[in-house]
C-alpha cells in the first residue's frame, strides 16, 4: 500500500513547526516517529496535503531532571527512556512502561510525545501520564499552554492537542516519598497491544496506606483511573482481603468493548487480577524504601 500524496517540509525549531501548522491548517499533520502516522496513511485513513517533520527539531530530544522529577521532550524515543540511567534513577516505573511498547524497532524509532498526542487507550504511556498527573506543554503560533494529564486524553485517538499545535515537553512530578509502584499487562504475544494493563503507585503509613493510585489501560476509549478503588485503598491495611475487594472496584470502574480479542466481561475481570497484581508489586517496593 502507499500513502496519499503530500507536500513534505522539514522543520529545524519548534518556531519553524507551528509556523507551518498554522499556515497549513488542518491540511497538516506532524511527523515524528510514525509508527502510528505511516500505517494510518497507508492504509488512507488519513489525507493531509502536507506532512510538518519535527525529527530535525533536535529542541525536542531530552531527558532531564526537574524538581525530583522529569521532564521530556515530545521527540525522546521510546529505546531512549527505557535505557536512560536517569529514568531508572528517578522514574523505574516509566522505564518499566517503555519495556513493554510494541517491539524494539518501534521502541527505536517511536516518540514519547506521539504516544501521547496519538493518545491510544491501549498504550502504555498515556496510562502512566495519567497515574502521575504529569502535565503536558502544547505549543501553537499564538504561544504555549500547559495541559494537565486528567484533561489531555480527549477520546479514542484524540487528545487535547489540537490544530496548529504541537506537544513539545512532559513533565512528570516526582513520586511519592516512601512510596511503591507496579506495572503489569496482558497480551497475547510479546510486543501486541495490551488487552489490558494496570498500573499503580501505593504510599505506606504505620501499615496502612495512605495514598494509592490505579491506572488502567485498554478497556475504555481513554486510559483511566480508578477511583472508587483508590479511595477505598486509603487507610486500609492492603491484606489478601482487601487487595480483592480493590481489584473488584477497579474492575467496576473500567469501561471495556467486546472486540475480536477479548469480551468486556473478560477485560474487567483481567483488570481486577492486574490490580491486585500491581498493589503486591508495590507493596513490596514500598516495604523496601
Amino acid at each position: 500500500m502507499k500513502p496519499p500524496a503530500f507536500k513534505y517540509i522539514a522543520a529545524r525549531t519548534v518556531d519553524e513547526a507551528v509556523k507551518h501548522l498554522a499556515t497549513h491548517g488542518e491540511a497538516a499533520k506532524i511527523l515524528a516517529g510514525g509508527q502510528s502516522l505511516t500505517p494510518m496513511l497507508n492504509f488512507r485513513l488519513l489525507h493531509p496535503e502536507v506532512l510538518v517533520d519535527i525529527n530535525p527539531v533536535k529542541e525536542l530530544d531530552f531527558i532531564s531532571e526537574r524538581n525530583g522529577g522529569l521532564s521530556i521532550g515530545a521527540l525522546t524515543r521510546h529505546r531512549a527512556i527505557e535505557n536512560s540511567k536517569l529514568v531508572r534513577e528517578k522514574y523505574p516505573l516509566l522505564a518499566k512502561a517503555a519495556e513493554e511498547v510494541g517491539h524494539l524497532a518501534i521502541r527505536t524509532r517511536g516518540t514519547f510525545g506521539g504516544s501521547l498526542a496519538h493518545a491510544d487507550p491501549a498504550a502504555e504511556f498515556p496510562m502512566i501520564a495519567l497515574l502521575v498527573d504529569a502535565e503536558m506543554k502544547v505549543r501553537s503560533a499564538a504561544g504555549a499552554k500547559t495541559v494537565k494529564a486528567k484533561d489531555f486524553f480527549v477520546s479514542y485517538l484524540a487528545s487535547a492537542v489540537g490544530e496548529g499545535e504541537i506537544l513539545t515537553e512532559i513533565t512528570l512530578p516526582a513520586l511519592p516519598a516512601r512510596s511503591g509502584w507496579g506495572f503489569h499487562e496482558l497480551s497475547r504475544r510479546p510486543g501486541d497491544f495490551a488487552i489490558a494493563a494496570v498500573a499503580a503507585i501505593v504510599k505506606m503509613d504505620g501499615g496502612k496506606c495512605a495514598e494509592a493510585r490505579i491506572s488502567m489501560a485498554g478497556v475504555g476509549p481513554t486510559p483511566l483511573r480508578a477511583p472508587a478503588a483508590e479511595a477505598f485503598a486509603k487507610g486500609k491495611a492492603l491484606d489478601e482481603a482487601a487487595l480483592k475487594e480493590i481489584g473488584k472496584k477497579a474492575g467496576e470502574s473500567a469501561d471495556p468493548s467486546n472486540d475480536v480479542h477479548a469480551s468486556a466481561e473478560f477485560r474487567r475481570h483481567v483488570v481486577g487480577v492486574l490490580t491486585q497484581r500491581a498493589l503486591k508489586s508495590a507493596l513490596d517496593l514500598a516495604a523496601k524504601s
